[in-house]
This record gives structure tokens, sequence and C-alpha cells, in this order.
């Protein structure tokens, strides 16, 4: 157990202050590049005060100095900071229906190594947990990072999740998985802290911090594959509800006398707009001599491919997209985000997808909640899921909470370069063990206008996420 210290509230006070300026300082080297006296400026602090920080954090390997910059004058040349984004490293899983990928991050989310295989989330806990742990195994290699670089791993799961323990609850399209305690599994394989969330949320803080729409405070973002849900952020903050169940739109009933989708709900919007349900559909719109030139049968890549060429395809899309759209409208009424951002597979069916999905949702959405809303497909593709993950770890990361541990493994990693050997040791470096950084709620860094780069080191593609 950690000791509990007695402090004053005057030494705990300043203590919070001076980490709240450290992270402060953090997200600005986040953002690019800068002087001493940049950061001085930006914060409002005395040159004193952030050299002292500074100081610290290149003790720990956190920031590196890169350089100079010409004052312009004759005055001195202006030292410029690096926050060291090898510094530690992050393992971000993305789960799918039928896909599992496993990326090493550094701390700007660029990606170090990439696998991803087919896997059918049907065949269970066990197996997808042997997997998970193997394909980790396999990316840290050929990212040429060792578990003890690690700070963290994220997964993104298509399930509801209660955030706060880890546990999947009644996951309509993960049958099997009902109860199941993924952070704790994954811990224990691992031997790493693991933050979960639903991989809409995922898909929500994503699009927030790298998409096309960074910096967006209120914004939804509707997954839609083998199954749809949205995440919702509002205000800067991910909308996750009481247990983590909010954003689950996929089960709202478009029409209450329609058919029982998976949730079991009459008419829900996943009965009619879900990938099966549109592949079923084009199967028998064409066995009603609906023309098409697509194979026999028609499979979801075949809808895909021929989104805006093929008519019955084109049909396909144009009702999976009004069905959309009327959901849509029913979250814009509700929360009036600046944006609406269609990811997921069945956002690859593109324009005509997009156009279906804002006739219905606009024709149905109050006009004080659909004047300056953009709805647009999603900018970040397959890489949403593990971005997502990425974002969440650092968003833990980069807290008070979390800052303790990130310098623990900052520092582990300095300490065995400057020896010369692999920081392959799992053992804490000397002094009091940090707190875990494994946050429930906590406040996330601003969204940056900076772009992670996603070419990968080692990449294994075997399947379609």
């Amino acid at each position: 157990m950690l000791r509990t210290e007695h402090h004053t509230p005057d030494t705990l006070d300043l203590a919070a202050i001076r980490a709240r300026h450290t992270l402060l300082l953090l997200e600005l080297l986040w953002d690019g590049d800068l002087a001493r006296v940049d950061i001085s400026r930006e914060l409002g602090l005395s040159r004193s005060a952030i050299s002292s920080i500074v100081t610290e954090l290149i003790s720990v390997g956190l920031v590196q100095e890169v350089g100079t910059r010409g004052s312009g004058g004759v005055g001195r040349r202006a030292t410029l900071l690096n926050l060291n984004t090898r510094a530690a490293a992050l393992l971000a899983i993305d789960l799918g229906a039928s896909h599992a990928r496993v990326d090493v991050l550094d701390l700007h989310c660029q990606s170090l190594a990439s696998l991803t295989v087919p896997h059918d989330i049907v065949s269970g806990p066990q197996a997808t947990y042997d997997l998970l742990t193997d394909l980790s195994i396999q990316a840290m290699r050929a990212a040429d990072i060792s578990a003890a670089q690690i700070a963290l791993a994220g997964i993104g799961v298509p399930g509801p999740v209660d955030h706060d323990t880890g546990h999947v609850v009644l996951p309509p399209n993960m049958p099997g998985w009902d109860g199941e305690n993924i952070r704790e599994a994954l811990q224990a394989r691992l031997n790493l802290d693991v933050l979960v969330d639903n991989d809409a949320n995922l898909g929500a803080l994503a699009e927030a911090r790298f998409g096309a729409h960074r910096g967006t405070q209120d914004l939804i973002y509707v997954k839609a594959a083998t199954g749809i849900g949205a995440g919702v952020l509002l205000g800067g903050r991910l909308h996750r509800g009481m247990r983590g169940g909010a954003g689950e739109i996929g089960h709202i009933s478009i029409n209450e006398q329609g058919p029982v989708g998976r949730s079991g709900n009459p008419g829900s919007l996943e009965s009619y707009a879900a990938a099966q349900v549109l592949v079923t559909l084009a199967r028998s719109l064409r066995a009603t001599g609906a023309p098409t030139t697509l194979p026999n049968p028609i499979s979801m890549n075949d809808l895909l491919s021929h989104a805006n060429t093929d008519p019955l395809a084109r049909a396909v899309w144009e009702e999976a997209g009004h069905h959309l759209g009327v959901a849509i409208s029913t979250t814009m009424n509700l929360f009036n985000p600046e944006a609406v951002i269609i990811g997921g597979r069945l956002a690859q069916a593109g324009d005509v997808l997009l156009a279906a999905i804002r006739a219905s949702a606009q024709g149905r959405t109050m006009r004080i909640n659909v004047d300056r809303t953009r709805i647009e497909l999603g900018t970040l593709g397959v890489d949403a899921g593990v971005l997502g993950a990425g974002a969440m770890m650092l968003d833990s990361l980069f807290t008070p909470r979390g800052l303790p541990h990130l310098y623990a493994i900052s520092r582990l990693a300095q300490s065995a370069r400057t020896a010369g050997r692999d920081p392959a040791s799992r053992a804490p470096p000397a002094g009091p063990s940090p707190p875990r950084p494994v946050d429930a709620h906590p406040a996330p860094l601003p969204a940056t206008q900076s772009s992670p780069n996603h070419t990968t080191r080692t990449v294994s593609h075997g399947g379609t996420p």
C-alpha cells in the first residue's frame, strides 16, 4: 500500500498548482516546439518558474532541448524545447465485431507498429484475450518497445461498457460477453494498467482531437457498422452517462411497429440500417427484379464498392441514410451539436449515404438545432479506433493523478538508455511508487491543431476492420 503523508493545506495547494502548471506546459509542447520565453508568455508565469518545471521535465526525460531559434536581433538565441514523444509508449487496441487491431503509439499517437487480423467477436472472451495478448507482444517487438516503456493500454469494444469497472453490460453485438470484466482480464495478461470504453465514444475522442473537426466542443460521432452507436462530446467532455451507456443510438426506436432488432426493441435503428440488415435488403431487392450489376450473392463489400455506380446499391444506401438521418435528428434536437460525424465501415459508402442522411436529418430537426450544424463523413477511417484509444490514454496520463506514473515510466526508460541497457524491467524507479493513472472521469486536454502521422513501421493487414 502507498504510505499516506500528512500535508498542510498550503503544501497541498502549492503541489496542486505546480502540477497544473506542469500539465499546461506539456500541453503547449504537445502542440509544437517552444522556447522558455514563449511558454512564460503563454502561461503568464515567470521565467524562473518555467525554468524550474522544465528542469524537472528534462531530468525525467519527458522534455528535451532541440536546438536554438534566432532572436532576430543582437540578443541571445532561444533554446527550443521539445516534448519527447518516445519517453513513453501507449498500447492501443481496437476490437471490432469482425477484426482485432493492436498499435503501439508514441505520445503524439503516431503509430510505431500496427497489426490487424480478422477475428469473430462471437469466439468469446478467452480466445479474444489470447489473440490480443499475442498481437500486443508482436506489436511491441515490431516497434522495438519493451513492456516497461508502455505507460497504459487502452481498448475500444463494440458494446456498452461500465466505464468505472470495465464490465461489458448486455452487449447486443457481443454474445457471450455479458458481465465480462475486460479491464481486469487484460491487466492480468498484459501486466499493464488498462482503460476500456465503447468504440463509438473513442471515435468521438479521435475526431475531436485528430480529425477535420478537431477542437470542436459539441460533437456527435456515429459509428455505423455491424452495430450502430454514438459518442457524444458536450462542452469538450465525453458524455458517458451514469454508467457509460450514453450514446446507444442504434437502439432508439424509429418505428415502434417495426421489426425487432438485436436489442429486442421493435423498430430500432439497427433493425433498419446495420450492416447485415442492408445485405439482406440488397438480396431481397435483387430477388424482386431490381436492376443491378452486382454479383450473386451480394456482399457488403459489393455494396460499398459500387455505392455510387450501381442502381441497387444506391437504393440500399439511400434507404440506410434515411433511417440514420431519422435517428440523428433526435440527437440534434436533444444536444444541438456543432458537428455530427459519420464513421464506421458503412461510412465507406461515401456521398450517396451522406446526402441521404443530411436530407432526412435536416428535414426533421428544428431550425435552431440545424442551421449551424455540419453533418460530415469521418476523416480518420480505420484509424479512428486506435487514435480514440490513444486520446483516452492521453486524457488519463496528462492529469495530476496520471503525471507521476508518466514520470516513472519516462524516468525508467531514460535511466536504461543512460546505462546502455534495455528498459525491460517492470520494477519501479527509486522513491515512492506512483499512483495508478486510471481516471474514470479525467479532464481532457484541449484538442490540438496537429494531425498524427499514421505511417507504421510494421503493418500486417489480415481483413477488413
